[in-house]
């Protein structure tokens, strides 16, 4: 009887309801990882009352986070690819819950940093392994859909964070809302020791047979070497961003301080982020798995559509833009998190399956050091400038020009390799012997 593998391609998985309900448990520990991830994003203004720090210094809340986010991303990938994801998956549970609940009773400044430094070495060790589950349990061609459905369940703890949390904050106060927020990482954790199983039956990966650190060196030169794996990061880079550093910590403060919204208003207007997000994911899932090469023109259609908008918002006459740009704006972010999905559909290809952690964990870097970098840049503006938005925004402009630039630079070698990995892989398929 021939492997559930062989049911379509050699290698590919079966699919089924049985990987919907495995991934499912995976993308359910992501979904809490991002809850715990954004919470900050909501709370940026009482962390600035409760921890008496200025701009600077709260957005080194999300600096340090994302700091350890980035630089856990190979490392992580490795891991995945080594341990694989039940065990990873485990252990980022165990480590962002400890951070959560560590920043509900923080008692100082210093205390919170480290509690978020540990929640984002959680939160590092969930995404790839997603990314990895899925291409274990899915058909190649689900892949792009796949992984953007993975991105639609993160946009939904953002959700959850900015209507639910939020509420929570202000109603219970600071220590029983993140305090209680933390049993969600508990629950995910039993799911994961449950019932996520790394593989189908009868579809283990090959066993590596050499580790160490040339093991290590040689997975992250191969996958470095492929111009797919570096363009997916220059994608990801550009695209991802500009919805992070909103959600994440600056947009509430913007829509409150800057536009003179209230608090409310201003949680609608971030709400309405995540929806589009949403909304975007499914379409832009469903574009790129009937049609490959919409994969660049979207990416920089978005960049377009966010540079756009973003200059018309700090550019408009006046003190305040009015409410119709602002929901514009804030629809037209919403396509960012979709945009930056499509980085890892150059990074799948251009890498065999016994890569795809480290792969993507190179892939998932990029967003986060541009995030990093406008995180900060922002904070040291508004300290510069006294609170003006408008200069301090500008920094999202910067890193655009700079990821589109890289983006240009690669787009043919990478398209060029992709096409020649497809037709070894198309004769290699003619040539295996029937089962």
């Amino acid at each position: 009887m021939s492997s559930p593998c062989n049911a379509t391609l050699p290698g590919d998985p079966p699919g089924g309801r049985r990987a919907v309900a495995v991934w499912s448990t995976g993308v359910a520990v992501y979904f809490v990882a991002v809850i715990f991830r954004t919470s900050l994003g909501v709370a940026g203004l009482d962390a600035a009352d409760r921890f008496r720090v200025n701009a600077s210094a709260l957005s080194t809340f999300s600096i340090l986070q994302l700091l350890v986010y980035a630089g856990m991303q190979i490392p992580v990938g490795l891991l995945v690819d080594r341990l694989g994801t039940k065990k990873v998956l485990s252990i980022g549970a165990v480590l962002f819950t400890a951070g959560q609940l560590g920043f509900a009773f923080s008692p100082s400044y210093g205390a919170a940093l480290a509690s978020r430094a540990l929640l984002g070495c959680g939160d590092a060790m969930t995404f790839i392994s997603v990314l990895r589950l899925g291409t274990r349990w899915f058909p190649a061609r689900r892949g792009p859909l796949v992984a953007q459905l993975a991105g639609l369940a993160g946009m939904a703890g953002n959700l959850v964070s900015t209507l639910v949390l939020a509420r929570l904050l202000h109603g219970l106060g600071w220590t029983p809302a993140f305090a209680g927020s933390a049993l969600a990482g508990a629950v995910v954790l039993v799911l994961t020791l449950l019932f996520l199983k790394d593989h189908p039956e009868g579809c283990a990966p090959e066993p590596s047979r050499h580790r160490g650190a040339a093991y290590v060196r040689r997975q992250i030169a191969e996958a470095w070497r492929e111009p797919g794996t570096r363009l997916g990061l220059w994608v990801h880079f550009t695209t991802q961003f500009p919805a992070m550093v909103f959600l994440l910590l600056w947009g509430l403060p913007f829509l409150v301080q800057a536009q003179g919204l209230s608090r409310a208003t201003a949680g609608e207007l971030l709400t309405l982020v995540v929806l589009s997000n949403m909304v975007i994911g499914l379409v832009y899932g469903q574009i790129i798995a009937r049609h490959h090469a919409a994969r660049l023109p979207l990416a920089l259609g978005t960049v377009s559509g966010t540079v756009l908008l973003w200059a018309v918002t700090l550019a408009y006459p006046g003190q305040r833009a009015p409410m119709w740009l602002l929901v514009v704006l804030c629809a037209v972010l919403g396509a960012c998190g979709p945009a930056s999905m499509i980085g890892f559909d150059f990074a799948r290809p251009a890498n065999p399956p016994e890569r795809q952690g480290t792969a993507s964990g190179i892939t998932n870097m990029g967003g986060f050091i541009a995030s990093m970098t406008t995180l900060f840049a922002v904070g040291v503006l508004l300290d510069a400038t006294g609170g003006d938005y408008a200069v301090a925004f500008s920094a999202v402009f910067v890193l655009q020009a700079l990821g589109v630039s890289q983006i240009l630079r690669l787009r043919g070698r990478a398209a060029r390799r992709e096409r020649e990995r497809l037709v070894a892989s198309r004769v290699e398929t003619v040539h295996v012997p029937a089962a």
